[in-house]
């Protein structure tokens, strides 16, 4: 099925079931007001919601209304927990490289996962609002899963089964003030503003053959100022899958319901797909020519991130945003 949140006049927004080809949709308040709620108690109230997106399907739903991306917040507005890994060992070498770092070899056996801010999550056509040019705006588009509990010491075959629901994510990155933070020893922070989501998130057996050993097999296309700029397959080269991941982030704690972790930015070794972040295009012009030639987001920018199934069809919906300064108050 598929779950995307409306806005209202709440912080948590309103739980709608979509149809399968994103056209039509139904509020579900009747059995849960919002995703956080289904998500405590997944067993309850799933079986409830997949009858209504049946009965959505087959045009037989009640007050069904025409699906507007434009209207809908992030699939969580807030999250619990919001993790991001580096699945995509690739991609971390070259950004990396693109700051002088040396590539440490574990990496490619032990996955890298940060914490982000989950208190505050951008829904799919929010602006991407910034302080600075000077900052290096980037777009980083991956996918990610959204999970009910998941125990310490869960291991990676059990932690696949506890992913509840598939999603898009523009992980946005400000690049400038990566090397300095990261120079600390404490991690990402002001480097890491708002992650935004798809419009919709869907349960694993939407997928299909795509969803297949805690992957997503499905390319992700990634247009810069309505130009695609990359079109990297999401299950090759993905080094750890997500049940790896997740069994990564329980070896010390407990994970609980409403946790959404990503994969990290889709990034395939075959250059011919493109990049899915700026920062690597950058990478491999400096390998090419000595120096960077392309220039990260600019105030006025738009970046839109889509995944398709195998008859053309969108999935998620798409994430489309664009750079705006932030407007100052006295």
């Amino acid at each position: 099925m598929k779950l995307a949140t409306l806005k209202d006049d709440t912080r948590d927004g309103q739980l709608i079931v979509v149809s399968r080809d994103l056209r039509h949709a139904v509020i579900a308040d009747a059995i849960a007001p919002t995703l956080q709620r289904v998500l405590d108690d997944w067993n309850f109230y799933a079986p409830q919601l997949e009858a209504l997106y049946d009965s959505l399907n087959q045009g037989r739903a009640r007050h069904a209304f025409d699906f507007d991306a434009h209207a809908c917040m992030a699939p969580l507005p807030r999250a619990y927990h919001w993790a991001d890994g580096s699945a995509y060992v690739n991609h971390v070498e070259l950004v990396r490289k693109a700051r002088g770092a040396e590539m440490p070899p574990e990496f490619w056996t032990d996955p890298l996962i940060y914490q982000g801010g989950s208190d505050d999550l951008s829904g799919p056509e929010d602006d991407i609002v910034c302080v600075s040019e000077d900052d290096g705006v980037d777009f980083e588009a991956e996918v990610a899963v959204i999970v009910t509990d998941v125990p310490m010491g869960t291991t990676p075959d059990a932690a696949l089964r506890a992913v509840r629901l598939v999603t898009l994510v523009n992980d946005v990155s400000l690049r400038n003030r990566i090397p300095a933070e990261l120079a600390k020893g404490f991690g990402f922070y002001q480097s890491k503003p708002s992650t935004a989501f798809s419009p919709v998130a869907v349960t694993p057996d939407e997928l299909g053959d795509a969803w297949l050993d805690g992957r997503v097999h499905r390319p992700l296309t990634v247009h810069w100022n309505g130009k695609r700029v990359g079109q990297p397959d999401c299950g090759t080269d993905m080094v750890f899958h997500f049940g790896q991941l997740l069994a990564h982030v329980v070896r010390t704690r407990n994970v609980r319901a409403g946790t959404i972790l990503g994969s990290g930015t889709i990034s395939n070794t075959d250059r011919s797909k493109g990049y899915a972040c700026i920062a690597e295009k950058r990478m491999l012009e400096t390998l090419e020519h000595g120096e960077p030639k392309t220039a990260y987001m600019q105030f006025g920018d738009r970046v839109r991130i889509e995944m398709f199934d195998a008859n053309g069809k969108s999935i998620f919906g798409a994430i489309e945003q664009a750079v705006v300064p932030l407007e100052r108050t006295a």
